[in-house]
């Protein structure tokens, strides 16, 4: 038996991860629940791991996992009710839906600012940056901040955090990170022709970039964005 509040949280975080996959934070669960401070968050989340409702993945930051639901929550449509409704128990029931990988946050390394436009230096610094392992597939990954505009044509803008699969070979039309000299890093396509190596842009209002091979070391493959938006 859950409280109207227990109830209206583990409806939410069902939701959001039924709509993106990552389980919402607890400043969102505060705000959605009309909570005064996270502390009742907290004592909410413990409540429905007592009560088998759901589990914390571990070292995964922001990762719950939904094992039992109530009875009503069968679809993307159900909505948290108003906050201030009555506090009674409801019935539950045990049926299992959630995927747990869809909720993995992966922290990777994060290296440091990638051109976009002009090769600079890429592979400096080792924070981390948090990543939904839906946007991720097999092997390594690192992350670099893009700086430039010569990729927008292909949806990369300044300030996209471009997530790399570590890989030494492409094959001609993919975007790679690329090395050249030894020094320094670009994104760009990859094209080999005429026994030399060209590098793409995706803005005609740059040029190629053509280098002889032994100029090009490919570093990884583009295999997702993250964008922020504040």
């Amino acid at each position: 038996m859950l409280t109207r509040k227990q109830h209206e949280l583990l409806r939410f975080i069902q939701i959001r991860l039924e709509e993106s996959g990552i389980s919402p934070s607890f400043e969102e669960m505060k705000e959605a629940l009309d909570l005064k401070s996270k502390s009742g968050v907290h004592r909410l989340i413990s409540a429905l791991e007592e009560r088998g409702f759901i589990r914390r993945l571990p070292n995964r930051a922001r990762a719950l996992e939904v094992i039992r639901e109530p009875e009503d929550i069968t679809s993307k449509s159900a909505r948290p009710e108003p906050a201030n409704a009555n506090d009674r128990p409801i019935a539950a029931s045990s049926r299992n839906t959630t995927p747990a990988p869809a909720n993995d946050v992966i922290e990777i390394p994060l290296h440091g600012r990638i051109a976009a436009g002009v090769p600079i230096e890429a592979f400096e610094g080792q924070s981390t940056l948090p990543v939904p392992a839906a946007l991720l597939g097999s092997g390594e990954h690192y992350a670099l901040e893009v700086s430039g505009d010569s990729m927008i044509d292909a949806g990369i803008f300044d300030g996209d955090f471009a997530l790399v699969r570590r890989t030494d070979s492409a094959r001609d039309g993919e975007i790679v990170v690329a090395l050249v000299r030894g020094e320094e890093a670009t994104l760009k396509y990859l094209r080999r022709e005429d026994g030399k190596v060209r590098l793409d842009p995706a803005n005609s209002a740059y040029e190629p970039q053509v280098y002889q091979p032994g100029e090009v070391v490919v570093q990884g493959k583009l295999a997702g964005l993250l964008r922020r938006y504040n």
